[in-house]
């Protein structure tokens, strides 16, 4: 008997209703250096041809599950990359002084540095409220979590980055 995630149409009610939250959730959790709507499709993808063993009940931890394992293969595969770059550095063409984009790069990697070194809690809802501008009651709601604790782990993460970034 197939399961009822192998239904055409009980998949497609699937996909419409977690597709934009997967892409959202896998974007704050692992930033914009992905292609995260290739990423979420990939797990629908994977859903499909896996439906006879997911549950209808385990479809969307299912999902989660398997775009942030595609992203975690990336990043090793982007480690390597970004070890080759470094290697072969490149001169900028911008008109601007070289003391400028030598402080706009230093500051982008302490920046960066700054958010990995949060907490995934924090610096999902950090990007949730301070990037895409998400209300504190909007992000507990996406998080399933109190306004409270949203409002905690924010203020947490401004107070984090700061530290980090010697403001």
């Amino acid at each position: 008997m197939l399961s009822k995630t192998c239904k055409e149409h009980i998949f497609t009610k699937l996909f419409e209703e977690y597709s934009n939250d997967l892409f959202k959730l896998l974007r704050y959790k692992f930033g914009d250096n992905f292609n995260i709507q290739d990423i979420t499709q990939d797990a629908f993808i994977k859903l499909w041809e896996n439906c006879k063993d997911v549950p209808l009940a385990k479809a969307k931890g299912y999902l989660y599950r398997v775009g942030s394992n595609q992203i975690l293969n990336e990043v090793k595969h982007e480690k390597v990359v970004l070890k080759y770059q470094k290697l072969h550095v490149t001169t900028s063409k911008d008109n601007q002084s070289p003391e400028f984009l030598l402080e706009e790069k230093e500051y982008l990697i302490k920046y960066q540095n700054a958010l990995a070194k949060l907490s995934e809690a924090q610096r999902v809802a950090f990007l949730l409220n301070r990037a895409d501008g998400k209300s504190y009651d909007e992000i507990a709601t996406l998080l399933s979590i109190s306004k409270k604790a949203v409002q905690k782990r924010v203020y947490g993460a401004i107070m984090n980055l700061k530290k980090e970034i010697n403001f």
